[in-house]
């Protein structure tokens, strides 16, 4: 029996009706609206201070020097672009001192102040400008180049101070401001968003940086880097930069460690870091294939310093540490920092990789002291043509310079070739070939005819003062 039609129109109905009510269309979220920083300026704005300093020109150098050093076996995209604030310019005739502006933080009421320590370093005399225009003389408390850190000390009672935030918890995309003085022009305010964190610069050894597209300039070198909050997450430090100016990115030190920085310097004057005694190198593609691991991670060896807790722990060159007091380690700059805060006498126990196996070592941390650089200075020469390079014996200055237990051979000619494509340079000296001792420039030869074809060996070398692996691998078809 068939259903009437005023039924099924009326059943219709209810459904649709139904279905409207228990499906709602879905709204699109309301745009937000953008943040407004006039109150974290005007509460901020009497806690951040100009510095000015004199140095006397003697105690100045005569060139400008780039911001980064050359990285011995990595390719540095940031060589020629890297631009400390304040770079070093020469004496003029008839110059007395030399005039330099930053930026700064009042941390306590009681006047200590966090600043840049590339800002305060050899200055004969610091002037602070408060934002009432006050000038005060500034004491250095501490420096701490490793960290480009410095605490200064004026004379003051409730002074206004910033409050201090979570650099950890920062986020990509967070939104941040910048209050300083660049070129002079005192608490100008610069706003951007957080393009990323835990970046890790050439220079930066111990510093996971903060980057950000806030526009910071020369003169805003040492002022606070502030959240939404108002509370200050770190310390503009470094800029990318071609022309000495502002290109889009800045860097700024966490405020977690330079306030861990900065009570170190109020307690001693100095800072105390932990030193295993290693130098590392990044695992490429290749030298993950060369070394034996699923992926590129981890701080490879490539020289153990003589009488370092690594030498004492049996540390080899081409162990791999895959884990540090448990924290794994992805990358090799991250290995650095873990050792730097780690107190002086503690032991930590390490995951490496040796010779493809998995294994743990134990090394008692020592404090990291200055170490002085050593420079290197030849015979019988040998090509291989497979590699397309020419090496030659060392001569005996050099075997001096290396050290008894170590031999080698000096890479003397670069030809295209597997060998130029591995990384290697003129002056190089070679060590190991697939973990081999090199002795002469013969048995380097005969070593590398062994070489199989299609796969990555290791080489360990010899730049300057420092040793690195590089991934050397012959063509499949000659």
């Amino acid at each position: 029996m068939s259903l009437p039609r005023r039924f099924l129109r009326s059943l219709g109905a209810l459904l649709l009706c139904w279905t409207t009510v228990a499906l709602p269309a879905r709204q699109a979220d309301p745009p937000q609206p953008l943040p407004d920083f006039r109150k974290l300026v005007k509460q901020n704005e009497p806690a951040v201070v100009n510095i000015s300093t004199t140095q006397a020109p003697s105690r100045k150098t005569a060139t400008r020097t780039p911001i980064l050093p050359e990285l011995p076996g990595a390719e540095n995209p940031y060589l020629e672009f890297f631009k400390r604030f304040f770079q070093e310019r020469p004496e003029l005739p008839g110059e007395r001192q030399a005039n330099s502006l930053g930026s700064g933080f009042i941390l306590s009421p009681d006047g200590y102040i966090l600043t840049n320590a590339h800002v305060a370093r050899d200055a004969d005399k610091i002037i602070v400008r408060l934002s009432d225009q006050r000038e005060r003389p500034a004491k250095v408390i501490g420096v701490d180049e490793l960290t480009d850190v410095a605490l200064l000390k004026i004379e003051g009672e409730n002074l206004s101070a910033v409050k201090l935030g979570d650099s950890d918890a920062l986020e990509v995309g967070e939104w941040v401001l910048a209050i300083g003085s660049p070129f002079g022009l005192e608490h100008t305010a610069t706003q951007g968003i957080v393009s990323a964190v835990g970046r890790n610069l050439p220079t930066g050894a111990y510093v996971p940086f903060i980057q950000s597209d806030v526009a910071v300039n020369p003169g805003s070198s040492g002022g606070p880097l502030f959240n939404l909050r108002g509370e200050v997450v770190g310390i503009n430090s470094q800029i990318y930069s071609s022309t000495g100016g502002y290109m889009g990115l800045s860097f700024a030190i966490p405020i977690k460690l330079a306030t861990q920085v900065a009570e170190q310097l109020k307690a001693t004057g100095e800072v105390t870091r932990g030193w295993l005694g290693v130098l590392l190198q990044a695992v490429n593609n290749d030298l993950a294939d060369a070394f034996k691991l699923d992926r590129p991670r981890g701080a490879l060896v490539a020289q153990i310093l003589p009488d370092s807790p690594a030498a004492s722990a049996g540390f080899k060159q081409g162990d791999v540490i895959l884990r540090y007091g448990g924290e794994p380690v992805e990358d090799s700059s991250q290995l650095p920092r873990m050792i730097g805060v780690t107190p002086v006498g503690k032991t930590v126990a390490m995951s490496i990789l040796r010779n493809g196996e998995p294994m743990e070592i134990k090394a008692t941390i020592a404090r990291l002291e200055s170490t002085p650089a050593e420079p290197v200075t030849t015979m019988d020469e040998h090509s291989d043509s497979r590699l397309g390079l020419t090496v030659a014996d060392l001569s005996n200055e050099q075997r001096r310079t290396l050290g008894p237990e170590e031999q080698g051979v000096l890479v003397t000619t670069l030809d295209e070739g597997p060998a130029a494509n591995a990384g290697l340079y003129p002056d190089d000296i070679i060590l190991q070939v697939d973990h081999l001792p090199v002795k002469s420039a013969s048995q380097f030869v005969e070593l590398a005819r062994e070489l199989p074809k299609g796969k990555a060996i290791p080489l360990l070398v010899r730049r300057e003062n420092e040793s690195l692996y590089l991934a050397v691998r012959l063509p499949d078809k000659e």
